[in-house]
C-alpha cells in the first residue's frame, strides 16, 4: 500500500519578512479571510450501506470526486470501481474491522471547531506571506494504522484520524502497533498535534526538503529551514507540538545547547555523509546517542539547525522568506557563525 500521496505544486508570492506590527510582533492578519471547513470523509465511508455498495459508493465519489481515487487507490490500494470484486471484498473487510475504530474517533472529533479555528489561522498567516497560495479543502478519513497521518492532496489537506486518536488509545499501545509507532513517537497521535503536521505539509509543499545526500551540518540547516517556516505559520502554537519534543526535552536542549553543539562539533565530522552518522543527529529516535538518554530528544540535529537559521536570519533581518529558504546551507552556516555558550 502506498503511503504518501502525490504533492501538488502551488505558486507563490515573495514577501519581506514581518514589521512588528503589534505588541505580540505579529503581522497584523486581521484582515484576510480563509474560508475553511473540515470535510468528514471518514463519516460518510463508514455511514455508508454495505448492503447497497455499488449505490454507496457512487454517492460517495460524487460528493468527494477529487479525493475518492485518492482514498481508494493509494491508502486502500483498491481502485474503487464498484464493480470491482477486489474494491467491494477490501471495502467491506475494512469498514467491518475498523468499525469500533471508527466509533472511537467520533467521539474524540464529535466537534471540530476548535481544530477549524486552529487551521484557519495557521492559513491566514500562509496567505499573509504567500498571497497566491490556495489551501484548498480540508478533510478528515480514517484509513489503515501504517496510511498516512497528513498528506497533502489534489483536493488540499487530507488528514488521517486513525493516527491522532490520543496518546493512550488502546490500539497504539498493543505489540504490533507499537512495532510500527514506538511510544515515542505515538505519544504524538493526539488531536493538539494536528495544526502543526498540517502546517509541515505546506512548508514541504513550498520549499520541499533538499536535505537527501548532502553532509551532516546542512542537513541539519536544511531541516531547521523547515521549521523556522513551520514558526512563521504558526507562531502561537507550544513549540513541543511544532517539534515533536516534549516540553522538558525543549528546556533540556535550550538549557545545554553550548553543549550539545560542543559534543557534536568536537566528537564527530560535521562534513560527514554517512548515514549513520546522520541518522544519529537526525530523524527519529528516542533519544540522542552520546547525550543524555533521559533528557536528549531524537533528531536534535533539526533543532539545532532551526538555532542556526534564527542567528543568521539575526544578521541579515530584511532578508526575503524565498531567498532565505533557498541560500545553500554552507552559506548559513559560515555567516551564521553560530557559537553558542
Amino acid at each position: 500500500m502506498k503511503t504518501a500521496l502525490t504533492i501538488l505544486a502551488f505558486s507563490f508570492s515573495l514577501l519581506f519578512l514581518p514589521a512588528c506590527n503589534n505588541k505580540n510582533n505579529l503581522p497584523d492578519i486581521s484582515g484576510i479571510r480563509v474560508d475553511l471547513r473540515i470535510e468528514r470523509f471518514d463519516k460518510d465511508l463508514f455511514a455508508i450501506d454495505t448492503n447497497n455498495l455499488d449505490a454507496s459508493l457512487r454517492q460517495l465519489a460524487a460528493k468527494y470526486p477529487a479525493f475518492y481515487p485518492d482514498y481508494m487507490q493509494q491508502i486502500m490500494g483498491i481502485s474503487g470501481n464498484p464493480a470491482d470484486s477486489n474494491t467491494v471484498k477490501s471495502l467491506k473487510q475494512f469498514i467491518w474491522g475498523y468499525a469500533a475504530i471508527q466509533d472511537s474517533l467520533q467521539r474524540v472529533y464529535a466537534n471540530t471547531d476548535e481544530l477549524e479555528k486552529k487551521l484557519e489561522t495557521g492559513f491566514r498567516y500562509v496567505k499573509y506571506y504567500f498571497p497566491d497560495y490556495k489551501p484548498g479543502r480540508v478533510l478528515f478519513f480514517t484509513g489503515p494504522f501504517d496510511a498516512p497521518g497528513v498528506a497533502l492532496t489534489g483536493s488540499g489537506l487530507a488528514v488521517g484520524l486513525q493516527q491522532f486518536a490520543g496518546k493512550d488509545f488502546s490500539v497504539y499501545q498493543t505489540p504490533e502497533a507499537q512495532e510500527m509507532f514506538p511510544f515515542y513517537i505515538s505519544r504524538r497521535f493526539d488531536k493538539e498535534y494536528i495544526p502543526a503536521n498540517c502546517m509541515k505539509a505546506v512548508v514541504q509543499d513550498l520549499f520541499p526538503d533538499k536535505s537527501a545526500g548532502k553532509p551532516l551540518v546542512e542537513q541539519m540547516v536544511e531541516k531547521g529551514k523547515q521549521w523556522w517556516l513551520l514558526d512563521k505559520f504558526l507562531p502561537q502554537e507550544a513549540d513541543s507540538l511544532k517539534t515533536g519534543f516534549t516540553q522538558s526535552q525543549l528546556e533540556w536542549c535550550k538549557s545545554n545547547e553550548g553543549l550539545i553543539w560542543s559534543y557534536i562539533y568536537t566528537n564527530e565530522d560535521l562534513n560527514s555523509i554517512n548515514p549513520t552518522v546522520i541518522q544519529t543527529y537526525i530523524g527519529e529516535a528516542p533519544f540522542t546517542q552520546g547525550l543524555n538518554n533521559q533528557e536528549s530528544p531524537g533528531n536534535i540535529g533539526q533543532w539545532l539547525g532551526w538555532q542556526i537559521l534564527k542567528k543568521y536570519v539575526s544578521k541579515h533581518p530584511d532578508i526575503k522568506i524565498e531567498a532565505l529558504m533557498n541560500t545553500d546551507a554552507r552559506k548559513i552556516v559560515e555567516e551564521a557563525k553560530y557559537k553558542p555558550k
